[in-house]
């Protein structure tokens, strides 16, 4: 299996403490971030999808 190609988030900040974001297999979602890059989370549009939603309604309620 080829190496995925991983694209930095446009709301990771230029240093640190970066997600990275790559297709996977059968239109897999891969994420990892910058200080743990051996760690890949793989999930679904669908998954990825809920999780944001979850966290922007955790942002909103604080």
């Amino acid at each position: 299996m080829p190496n995925p190609v991983w694209q930095k988030s446009t709301y990771s900040p230029d240093a640190s403490n970066c997600v990275y974001v790559a297709q996977g297999p059968a239109g897999a979602i891969r994420l990892r971030e910058s200080d743990t890059p051996d760690t890949i989370l793989t999930t679904t549009t669908d998954g990825l999808r809920r999780l944001i939603d979850a966290l922007k309604s955790a942002q909103r309620a604080a």
